[in-house]
């Protein structure tokens, strides 16, 4: 830490002798000529100094998944700034070797959607299998690797997918101490591993040989029915794991209960089920997306999920307590200390999938410590850390009715009034996507015409419901950002519609769906479900698109400043051709003091918006699309900007193994020509117009040359 500090002053010293230059005066002017030369710098400085003192980690380090154990995902460095963006550069690439060494049907379930954490002189991320592997933060180089040697014949039920480890410190131990700095991760088997951060080794003193296994408690009805696909917290002495269970196989799922454990021993410390199972007949409520904690308040903060099955409840009357809500834990017990229900009784699965982020912001009447919870309904609740109670006014509103034979629906829901939901929330014939005017016939607009549809909260019917947003969102498991500095709330938000029908348990056996739709037994429901998203003959989302946009909220005001479409078309349509749609975006973003937002899409480029404006302003190459939480750190004066860019098999994108690290051209380097022709989108389309373009002129020349030749003979 002594030789980041270090590194980092000296960058700073610089950084300041370069603003200095751009606002007009000498590189070695006062302060109080740089403040009288630029526009409000003093409010943004001493903002800054407030964000590093909030934080408590080390500001030029990268220790928690979210950035920081509150999920902000806010990077206090600002050398890479809106003017010189346009000089990033490629650093390096690292590829873990996945390709070569998995079998071909296993990398076809991956989803890379790790995040690295900086720390220990390392960039330290967890593969879709579950490798841990250590590379140097200024090269790529690999340091060291650990594999848990997890089957790949499992078939897990969300994939091979790990999204992070979690890094702490022992105090008690020595320096010299093996194990004083640990690795957590959970696996895609069930297991908890704790690794020595600086070589890899397996801890010896943590459960057997460095491993928990996680007692399930009841059978599986096939290996990969249970895994753990977030990356672990830890917080006063105990290393607490969710699970990801397979949605809609059976109502009797597995238990979704949150596990913490000795972080010395792996000891048991607690236990807590989310779902309260008096007079009810479910397996899950789990918590599968990010967890957060507040050290100070000993607090642990869940977003939990729905209960089994998603699309019936008929066996789980009631609100389903505490399913699909936000609650808080005591950290070192386990104890109920608030929960809040952002959905009662849900039968759409919008389960809540995003990290609870942890903020001070100012309410209007003064500063508050809040959990900023945001939905995949794209709604956007706020509420005090300590009571769970809204911050500004929620709504109980009445919502559609008429459920399924045996269904017991809430008759309210609850919205949030002051923050704007972050996404459309009804759709209609005007809303179909029609890319061939011409054809005013539209095989969407039939489809949908055909589907119940009144709205948010259509309940699912045997003719067919529209659920808009889309189960996957509204914001998934990338989670909102948050800038403590402006107090601005940034995510991504995806925009289609599924097609969810219940089928009739007589016809359910037997029943083949058609290609592309997902089909859910459901056992022990009178209903099986299959789910699709809408799409035209064409390919293309049935909606008119941005299907994919970030969203900038000032929270204060209630007000949405801007959204800006994120992806283009180039590597799903033919030639490369790159239309500004944008794509679905389940992943996040990291947002910098520089002033940027960096976030990936599914099409391969890390891209960076203007964070007050919107505007996108530059794109970095990526060998395959990383649908991935981007993340920042300094090391040895340079910022870098690094992503996992793997692809994800469930959208359907190309597949890869690879992370890349990109920073500014250093002195007498600027980025490439291809970089900023080819390597941007539609760069290869009309390249490849320009080639032929080419060709073709040059066949036309030979062939008026011949025709001359053979006319003057």
């Amino acid at each position: 830490m002594v030789a980041e500090a270090t590194a980092g002053e000296a960058w700073a010293e610089e950084a300041d002798a370069e603003r200095r230059q751009r606002a007009g005066l000498p590189r070695n002017s006062s302060s109080r000529e740089m403040i009288a030369a630029t526009r409000g710098p003093l409010r943004y400085l001493l903002g800054l100094l407030a964000v590093l003192l909030f934080v408590g980690a080390p500001a030029l380090a990268w220790e928690h998944w979210g950035g920081d154990r509150g999920g902000m995902r806010f990077s206090p460095l600002a050398q890479i700034t809106p003017a010189n963006v346009g000089h990033l550069v490629r650093a390096w690439e690292f590829r873990t070797g996945d390709l070569a060494a998995r079998p071909p049907a296993a990398m076809a379930r991956t989803k890379f959607e790790a995040t690295p954490l900086f720390v220990e002189n390392s960039l330290i991320f967890c593969s879709p299998f579950n490798e841990v592997i250590a590379v140097d933060p200024g090269t790529g180089a690999q340091k060291w690797r650990y594999d848990p040697r997890i089957s790949t014949g499992q078939r897990p039920g969300n994939r091979f997918v790990c999204r992070g480890v979690a890094y702490w410190v022992d105090d008690q131990a020595g320096e010299t101490a093996a194990c004083r700095a640990r690795i957590f991760m959970g696996t895609n088997d069930a297991r908890v591993i704790a690794l020595d951060a600086r070589t890899g080794v397996p801890c010896a003193d943590f459960g057997a040989g460095g491993e928990v296994k996680i007692d399930i408690g009841k059978p599986l009805a096939w290996p990969g029915e249970f895994q753990i696909t977030s990356a672990p917290v830890v917080s006063r002495g105990v290393v607490i794991v969710g699970s990801s269970i397979s949605d809609n196989v059976r109502v009797d799922a597995p238990s979704g209960t949150v596990r913490a454990f000795d972080v010395r021993s792996g000891r048991p410390r607690w236990s807590w089920d989310p779902l309260i199972h008096d007079g009810i007949v479910a397996g899950t409520a789990n918590v599968w997306a990010p967890m957060s904690s507040d050290e100070e308040r000993g607090l642990l903060f869940l977003p939990t999920s729905s209960p089994s099955p998603d699309f019936w409840g008929g066996r789980r009357p009631g609100n389903d307590e505490h399913a699909n809500s936000v609650v808080a834990l005591r950290t070192e017990t386990g104890e109920l200390v608030w929960s809040f229900q952002t959905t009662h009784h849900d039968v759409w699965d919008y389960d809540l999938p995003a990290q609870p982020t942890l903020a001070g912001i100012d309410t209007g009447t003064g500063m508050r410590d809040v959990v900023i919870q945001p939905t995949k309904q794209g709604f956007v609740f706020v509420l005090d850390r300590d009571t769970g109670k809204p911050i500004w006014p929620v709504d109980e509103r009445s919502v559609p009715q008429g459920a399924a034979e045996g269904e017991q629906l809430s008759p309210t829901q609850p919205f949030p009034t002051h923050v704007p939901a972050l996404t459309p929330q009804q759709i209609s014939d005007t809303d179909v996507f029609r890319p061939l005017p011409i054809f005013r016939s539209s095989g969407c607009a039939k489809r949908l015409a055909a589907a119940r549809n009144e709205g948010l909260y259509t309940p699912p019917s045997t003719q067919g419901t529209l659920i808009f947003p889309m189960t996957g969102g509204g914001v998934n498991w990338g989670g909102a950002a948050f800038d403590p500095v402006n107090q601005i709330l940034y995510a991504n938000t995806s925009r289609a519609v599924h097609i969810v029908r219940l089928i009739p348990r007589a016809d359910a056996e037997g029943f083949k769906p058609p290609p592309g739709t997902e089909l859910g037994q459901q056992l022990g429901a009178p209903f099986a479900m299959t789910r699709a998203v809408a799409i035209s003959p064409l390919g293309l989302p049935c909606n008119k698109p941005p299907w994919g946009a970030l969203v900038a909220v000032d929270l204060k005001a209630g007000k949405i400043l801007w959204q800006s479409t994120v992806g283009t078309s180039e590597d799903k349509a033919p030639l490369g051709l790159a239309f500004k749609w944008g794509t679905p975006l389940v992943n996040g973003v990291v947002i910098t003091a520089g002033g940027l937002v960096f976030t990936g899409a599914m099409d391969a480029y890390l891209r960076a918006f203007n964070a007050r404006s919107g505007a996108e302003l530059w794109q970095g190459r990526l060998p395959v699309p990383g649908i991935a939480n981007p993340m920042s750190y300094l090391w040895n004066g340079e910022q870098y900007v690094a992503i996992a860019a793997g692809g994800h098999s469930e959208v359907g994108t190309t597949i890869g193994e690879s992370v890349v690290a990109f920073r500014l051209a250093r002195q007498g380097a600027a980025p490439s020509l291809w970089s900023r022709t080819v390597d941007r989108p539609g760069g290869r389309f009309w390249s490849k117009v320009v080639i032929l373009a080419i060709v073709l002129t040059a066949v036309l020349a030979l062939w008026r040359w011949r025709r001359r030749a053979a006319l003057r003979s």
